[in-house]
């Protein structure tokens, strides 16, 4: 049986990446990753949020892209250095901070795609997320990571763990299984994996393809690419069978679904 947050959605799957940040919003000051931008996102109908997920000097998961604040607000130090107080005094004027626990209350009908970037985040990720599991879908570029906030999550008071998305290295061994055209080996490495969430190319090496996406479906196994944004990208992806995009234009990709 397929994970709750997969069930009486809308396929294929729009991920808005982020959020929501709108070239009008923008201009007002408006960044990813904030209160406006998920705000924005399901004001425009998306169903799923792709966030990220780092912890603050005084122990609050905060939904943040980068190990740092250089990019997003000019201030250079690492998210793990500044207290949460601090980053709502920064984040203030870009659209407002948001924490995991603020995002899981605030939007009760959002389903979560929540990458853990931070290993001392994992557990709490964990812990914030077992008692909205059925509408939350754990990831990581490491199984490491992915791991950790998993079993913190513990089935929670909902009796399930959360979904969740092939690491790197899962990912490097479902398509060693496919160059060996191991059934067996494909098998065992998608083994309690409800998803494969991966770029069209990595570099030169094309990730995506109608035989991975193939093989994957067979094994229940969804395909989400990131991150998509131009609407004759989302439509090739969409013919090539992909159950899922990932994009900063939620409101594009959407209209596109519906076409």
């Amino acid at each position: 049986m397929s994970h709750p947050w997969f069930e009486g959605a809308t396929r294929p799957r729009v991920l808005a990446h982020r959020g929501l940040v709108l070239p009008g919003d923008a201009a007002a000051g408006v960044v990813e990753n904030s209160f406006a931008a998920v705000a924005a996102a399901h004001s425009a109908g998306a169903v799923y949020v792709e966030s990220d997920c780092h912890l603050t000097a005084d122990g609050t998961v905060v939904l943040f892209h980068d190990d740092d604040l250089s990019r997003v607000t000019g201030d250079p130090r690492k998210i793990a250095d500044v207290t949460v107080r601090e980053l709502e005094s920064l984040m203030a004027p870009r659209g407002g901070l948001i924490t995991l626990a603020q995002a899981l209350e605030s939007f009760p009908t959002l389903r979560f795609n929540l990458d853990v970037k931070a290993a001392d985040a994992a557990a709490p990720v964990g812990r914030i997320v077992r008692t909205h599991a059925d509408r939350v879908l754990v990831t990581s570029f490491s199984d490491e990571r992915r791991r950790a906030a998993l079993a913190a999550a513990d089935a929670g008071d909902t009796g399930i763990r959360p979904a969740t998305s092939a690491g790197r290295g899962t990912l490097v061994r479902v398509l060693a299984a496919l160059a060996l055209r191991s059934d067996r080996r494909l098998s065992r490495a998608l083994s309690g994996i409800d998803a494969l969430q991966v770029p069209e190319r990595n570099g030169r090496v094309r990730v995506v393809t109608p035989r991975l996406i193939a093989a994957a479906q067979r094994n229940g196994v969804e395909v989400h690419v990131w991150t998509v944004n131009e609407a004759d990208d989302i439509r090739r992806l969409l013919a090539m069978g992909v159950d899922g995009i990932v994009t900063d234009r939620v409101d594009l990709a959407l209209s596109i679904v519906c076409e």
